[in-house]
């Protein structure tokens, strides 16, 4: 894929500064909300045990790639080694993704596979628990749910040890995909990390191809885990190798940095390389200082919602989901800057709250909470 070279001239949006916190190359930050300077989240708010039921009336979203058990520990700021003790929770980009809607109130499904053993089934059952439509969802009988051990420093940012040797997510094949599912999505979504190894490379590639032929809008979160990859190299041109396919796609700053090799992420020219001429929206997260947007033609940054840190996993899904809800039931949203924003903010949200809670899907928020939020934060 070649960088492309284009401007936004919209007055207002120049460079911005770093924030202070330190992020690592492997990880995903959230995105918070508002236009305005807002007060810091300090209370914690309760992650819904629940889905909210699919109506006829939610645009379908379905999610494509893995999921696992990530195990955090209970204690921040020490090593995997010297943790005493891991909290057990359900993860994986694209199934964050898909619980996240449902609890948004939308409809979603998840497209992956696990293994045929007690964590694969118990993530089914949270599928399931949670309103996603799992008729995408396959069992290997031969390879085990992958695992992930996270280390959360004092800020709540992340570093990971995979244990995939392979994995059942890797072993998706063609063939178990429910095309006629993805057929009937508004919006299909997917990470980069099914694009690692066969049979899910061709899985995922088949799977986009029908979304994009039924006219499918297709979203991109490449969600970097460059420890996966064979390299650096290699997974810049895996995740470049898809770019053009999407019509949405979320990157975080230093991923930015890393698909530049090295240029500066808060410099728009830079970030414009980036952006396809069939791209209908580049989103760019900030961890808590917020967002920025592109678009063919406007771009802008919404602030974010200050929050007191505890796990920052599954922020930027979080976000994600917020953004595709607002989108599914509304596509013009992406003509409409004033509208688009107010998305942005709710997304924003979505993220910040995240971070308030161990684990990524036990902290996704409900479309009440997320309202409250945005409600105080104006008070």
């Amino acid at each position: 894929m070649a960088l492309h070279s284009s401007f936004c001239f919209t007055a207002g949006v120049s460079s911005y500064s770093h924030s202070s916190l330190k992020f690592t190359h492997s990880t995903v930050k959230a995105s918070s909300s508002s236009l305005v300077s807002l007060p810091r989240l300090n209370a914690r708010v309760k992650a819904f045990s629940g889905g909210v039921p699919e109506t006829k009336e939610s645009p379908l979203i379905v999610c494509f790639g893995e999921m696992l058990i990530d195990f955090v520990p209970t204690i921040n700021g020490l090593s995997l080694a010297e943790s005493p003790a891991f909290k057990k929770a359900p993860g994986g980009a694209p199934a964050n993704v898909a619980v996240g809607i449902a609890r948004l109130g939308g409809s979603s499904a998840f497209i992956g596979k696990v293994g045929e053993d007690e964590f694969g089934y118990m993530l089914a059952d949270i599928l399931k628990e949670n309103n996603v439509n799992s008729d995408g969802m396959r069992f290997d009988p031969g390879a085990r749910t992958a695992l992930a051990f996270v280390t959360l420093r004092s800020d709540g940012e992340r570093e990971f040890m995979f244990y995939r040797n392979p994995s059942a997510d890797m072993l998706l094949q063609e063939a178990e995909l429910d095309l006629d599912l993805i057929r009937k999505a508004k919006i299909f979504h997917y990470g980069s990390i099914s694009l690692i190894t066969e049979p899910c490379k061709s899985a995922h590639i088949a799977a986009a191809k029908a979304a994009k032929d039924a006219g499918v809008v297709v979203s991109y979160d490449p969600n970097l885990r460059l420890p996966l990859w064979a390299s650096a190299d290699k997974a810049r041109e895996g995740i470049l190798s898809i770019w053009e396919t999407a019509d949405i796609i979320k990157i975080s700053e230093e991923e930015v940095t890393f698909l530049t090799q090295g240029e500066d992420p808060y410099d728009d020219a830079v970030v414009r390389k980036l952006y396809h001429p069939n791209l209908k929206l580049l989103l760019v997260t900030e961890g808590p200082d917020g967002c920025r947007y592109y678009t063919k033609d406007f771009c802008g940054r919404v602030k974010g919602l200050k929050a007191d840190a505890v796990d920052t996993t599954g922020a930027g899904d979080a976000f994600v989901a917020g953004i595709l809800s607002q989108l599914a039931a509304d596509l013009s949203l992406l003509e409409k800057e004033d509208q688009l924003r107010s998305a942005l903010r709710f997304a924003n949200a979505c993220g910040a709250l995240t971070v308030l809670e161990r684990g990524a899907i036990p902290a996704l928020p409900t479309r009440e909470a997320v309202l409250n939020a945005l409600q105080t934060s104006k008070t």
